[in-house]
């Protein structure tokens, strides 16, 4: 199949998209073990819409969503029909075959030669399948995926999604948008890491499907062995690490594990790598008695841009893992410390990456949906249905996430959008993750947000442009969840439509000198409310939004990124603690 050569705007890794091996790399860097294989490549797919006959005969190339460019389809989809054939080493028949999915919208269905072998319900989160006993012990293996995806019309999570994407609401993507892979394991493997850390060590839980014990090692980069410690499968263990080296945007220092499952005479019978680093956030009072955010108990500010996670040619699928890896890096290079997920969920290696790299996560739960042309204020509380499927989506999320070192803080809800029940789901959140911070509704001042509860770690303001000045003294930190919202038009990276921002300029050097004004004030709040955190909107220019730092296309830094840096590290040093020694530093 050859790849679409008419984008209304190409990216600089669009040309190096291959269709024999798309997005190869492995996608589970917190479990990996060496006998793997992807199944991204060309499909079979049949699709249709309701009302309109299915279309058959086509080829998709996985994981791209049919929406996408890349997919080699281009157009919405919401009955969606997915075939391939593959095959299995012989050497693998000797233990246990996975299927992986690192996400399908909204739900699949899945049949290995005839036999069903999972059901899932959820856009955003990954599920597996054993399918050994549906392989044929030689020859060619057949896979089928239904996926069925009502958008935004429906009652699952959908985020920023739109059946017609206009303002703020975007492009959806439909099926199959995460890798698709094979695992071989032994009968008796690991299933599960859950990895939580603080400034000296590691408390594990590795879930297992048998053995008598489970060792965890941690290692230093050059593979010097540092703790060693055993325990029962699914017994929480504690990891002691000797001088540790703590983990922060200044020194993103992560240790190695090698995780084993043993027999009772101690040989192993699974082995699996994965790695951790140290950290802790909390809220400490700075010396005017205000709370603040202390990573590693330093008063840090928390300073990014609202990252929504699409791509003009893949829509919800980055390009390549290149590309993933590269808006996080010209984030860092902008001086920024953190980064806002907002409302959408990550495959597991954009986390990788926010690790490796070293930049605090801010992970927003994708909302319900909800109707944005109605006056604001409180909306009417989501039907029954959509309450049970935001609750389980959300309880997946933070199962599936909770190992990422850079996931500082969770965001359930966003400006009321499908907002009910604040105070319990921000306790139970944190009640289920006491070691990260809470924002129980980022926008609590704004648009269809509810009255505030008082719930959660952070009070979080929206303010455009802004910078907001929250005035909320009652235990919680303060932070500026949005604001910005500065916009320029770059003729030759503008996505088809009408260009929306909420303060237009026209040209780099005035785009540089508003945001260096706005930046100033910014950092006037700081110092005089104890601000803990504020995210500028936004990354990149997403559809007819251009108030991105970057074009949609990714080719352009729209402002002197110099002068932006420059600005970006005096707002983190004016709401830092300037009193102590860095965490690694010795006294």
């Amino acid at each position: 199949m050859p790849m679409p050569t008419q984008l209304s705007l190409s990216t600089p890794w669009t040309s190096q998209v291959s269709p024999d091996s798309p997005l190869p790399e492995h996608p589970r860097p917190q479990l990996v073990r060496p006998r793997w294989r992807s199944l991204n490549g060309l499909w079979e797919f049949t699709s249709g819409l309701p009302g309109e006959p299915e279309r058959r005969g086509e080829r998709i190339l996985v994981p791209y969503p049919p929406e996408s460019l890349l997919s080699g389809i281009g157009r919405r989809a919401e009955r969606l029909w997915y075939r391939r054939t593959f095959d299995v080493p012989a050497d693998w028949l000797t233990g246990r075959v996975l299927l992986h999915f690192g996400a399908v919208d909204q739900q699949a269905a899945v049949w290995v030669n005839h036999q069903l072998v999972a059901e899932h319900e959820g856009g955003y989160t990954a599920f597996s399948a054993d399918i050994t006993a549906a392989l044929r012990p030689e020859g060619e293996q057949e896979i089928v995926v239904r996926a069925v995806d009502t958008g935004n019309s429906g009652t699952f999570p959908v985020g920023k999604q739109a059946n017609r994407p206009e303002g703020i609401l975007y492009t959806g993507a439909s099926g199959i948008w995460q890798t698709v892979w094979l695992e071989a394991v032994p009968d008796v493997h690991v299933t599960s890491l859950e990895i939580g850390s603080d400034t000296a060590g590691l408390d594990i839980t590795v879930r297992a499907t048998g053995g008598e014990r489970v060792e965890v090692v941690a290692s230093e980069r050059d593979g010097a062995e540092v703790a060693k410690v055993t325990g029962a499968p699914g017994e929480r263990v504690r990891l002691d690490i000797p001088r540790p080296r703590l983990w922060s945007p200044d020194d993103p220092y992560l240790y190695d594990l090698t995780v084993r499952v043993l027999d009772g005479e101690g040989r192993v019978l699974d082995e699996a790598a994965s790695y951790a680093g140290l950290r802790s956030i909390g809220l400490v009072a700075d010396a005017q008695g205000r709370p603040r955010i202390a990573l590693n108990g330093r008063v840090t500010f928390l300073h990014g841009p609202l990252d929504q996670g699409y791509w003009p040619d893949g829509i919800y699928t980055a390009p390549t893992d290149e590309a993933l890896r590269s808006d996080l890096e010209v984030t860092r290079k902008l001086g920024f410390n953190t980064v806002r997920k907002h409302a959408k969920i990550e495959p597991a290696r954009w986390y990788y990456w926010a690790d490796r790299l070293g930049l605090l996560v801010w992970q927003d739960m994708p909302s319900l949906p909800v109707v944005l042309d109605n006056p604001p204020g409180p909306q009417a509380p989501p039907v029954t249905r959509a309450r049970e499927r935001f609750e389980a989506e959300l309880w997946e999320m933070l199962a599936q996430l909770r190992s990422c070192t850079a996931i500082v803080v969770w965001v359930p809800f966003n400006e009321g959008w499908g907002e009910y029940d604040t105070a319990r789901l921000a306790k139970e959140v944190k009640a289920a993750d006491p070691a990260r911070l809470v924002v129980a509704d980022s926008g609590v001042n704004c648009c269809h947000s509810h009255p505030d509860s008082g719930a959660g770690d952070i009070y979080d303001d929206h303010t455009y442009v802004g910078p907001g000045r929250p005035l909320v003294r009652d235990g919680r930190a303060t932070v500026d969840g949005e604001y910005g919202g500065l916009g320029l038009v770059l003729d030759g990276h503008v996505w088809p439509g009408d260009p929306l921002a909420y303060e237009m300029t026209g040209s780099r050097e005035e785009l540089t000198r508003r945001y260096t004004e706005v930046s100033a004030e910014l950092e006037e709040v700081v110092r005089a409310l104890g601000l803990s955190g504020a995210i500028y909107t936004q990354t990149t220019d997403v559809e007819n939004e251009v108030n991105g730092l970057l074009t949609y296309d990714r080719r352009v830094v729209k402002l002197d990124p110099e002068a932006a840096a420059e600005r970006n590290r005096a707002v983190i040093a004016a709401g830092g603690d300037q009193t102590t020694t860095s965490p690694n530093t010795p006294e």
